[in-house]
């Protein structure tokens, strides 16, 4: 039997793998988009494609997790991953627009089907070993985005080829998603269509009716403000700081990896908070520090103001996305684990891949800065609900 140290150092690694992935063309939007040759409106219409494949990913990911159990959807999500990342990089190689939205929607794919797999084996390991674990594993993605900047920066400022940076970080992630499935073990998260129960938490036959259930849907929104917060300063943070504050686009590229830095930092240290503060607390004092972030690169007209502003923008929102997962896996009084962590985790991911590129669109007409008030008023509203994460009595 595959032991649970093992299942968080599988999971780490892919949450890790994910991370560098995202951040192995983010830092590199500037260079992405002179490449292509496209305007701010057009660059959104490809980012959407990310949304376009994820939503097909998120919205079946659930479904195949209850019929297939974890495995094999990580499996097929993370080298669906792998191939977007390929794709995107023929794309850049021959400077068409559309290929490189063919790959980011098959990225999006790939995200989609193995992050709510992901975050329903995280949550088995939660239960099994009674400590929490989601902030952890989340905080591999951050650490990947952080050291994915590192190297975007580096790649930058020697003017390395983006199309050899992505296609490289898809060879590299080959072999770790290989060794990472050996100590994933089979059945995890598999409902019988007959009982209704799950491996992931034996549950009741009662018939799931999530809309009737008040605090799962708190639970959604203040995912929904805390992932379109993370989404948000993924794909715009380096592009908003070159237009918006004009740094140059290697410094743009240094201040996301600011970002990545304090969204781990604030994940890693996330298990010390909640050994002494209840999720509650956590989640509200998360979600202020996210506000006072957002609001100061919105309003403040000092470019160096701006980019302080971004460290409080990642410390903020580090812990809503893995703390909202662990509240929908034990705040349920009727069962139904699998659903309910799949529920909140595709609000999460809708908010971090949908949101952005529509923020594209509002920003080409009034700015990205004005396009970030979406945003505050999202972060503003987790914070009066924070109460929801609370588990029942």
């Amino acid at each position: 039997m595959k032991t649970a140290i093992h299942r968080r150092q599988a999971l780490f690694a892919f949450f890790l793998l994910t991370g560098l992935a995202v951040a192995s063309w983010v830092t590199r939007t500037p260079a992405i988009r002179d490449q292509l040759g496209v305007s701010i409106a057009e660059m959104g219409l490809i980012l959407f494609s990310i949304s376009v494949g994820a939503m097909t990913g998120i919205l079946s990911s659930g479904k195949l997790v209850q019929h297939w159990g974890t495995k094999p959807v990580i499996r097929v999500g993370m080298l669906t991953l792998l191939v977007g990342l390929g794709v995107m990089a023929a794309g850049l190689a021959l400077t068409l627009a559309l290929l490189v939205a063919l790959g980011l929607m098959v990225f999006g794919l790939g995200i989609g089907l193995g992050e709510i797999a992901l975050n329903v084996e995280g949550a088995e390991v939660e239960r099994i070993t009674h400590k929490p674990a989601l902030a952890m594993l989340h905080a591999g993605f951050s650490l990947g985005t952080f050291l994915g900047g590192i190297v975007g920066i580096g790649l930058a400022s020697i003017a390395f080829p983006v199309t050899w940076h992505v296609a490289l970080t898809a060879l590299a992630g080959v072999p770790v998603v290989l060794w990472g499935l050996r100590a994933i073990p089979a059945g995890v998260g598999i409902e019988s269509p007959k009982s209704g129960q799950s491996i992931l938490r034996q549950e009741t036959a009662q018939p799931f009716k999530p809309w009737r259930d008040l605090q799962l849907m708190c639970i959604s929104l203040i995912v929904l403000g805390m992932a379109l917060a993370e989404g948000s300063a993924t794909d715009w943070i380096p592009i908003l700081m070159v237009d918006e504050h004009h740094f140059s686009a290697a410094i743009g590229s240094m201040i996301y990896t600011g970002f990545a830095g304090m969204m781990a930092l604030g994940r890693f240290s996330g298990h010390y908070f909640l050994e002494r503060y209840s999720r509650v607390s956590v989640v509200r004092a998360s979600a202020l520090l996210g506000v006072i972030g957002i609001g100061m690169v919105i309003f403040a007209n000092h470019p160096y103001v701006a980019a302080a502003a971004v460290l409080f923008w990642g410390l903020g929102t580090s812990l809503g996305f893995p703390l909202t997962i662990s509240a929908a896996g034990d705040t349920g009084d009727g069962g139904h684990s699998t659903a309910r962590v799949s529920i909140v985790a595709t609000a999460g991911y809708v908010a971090f891949l949908a949101g952005p590129p529509l923020l594209g669109f509002i920003g080409e007409h009034y700015s990205l800065r004005h396009a970030l008030l979406v945003v505050l008023f999202f972060v503003g509203l987790a914070f009066f609900l924070a109460r929801a994460v609370s588990p029942r009595s």
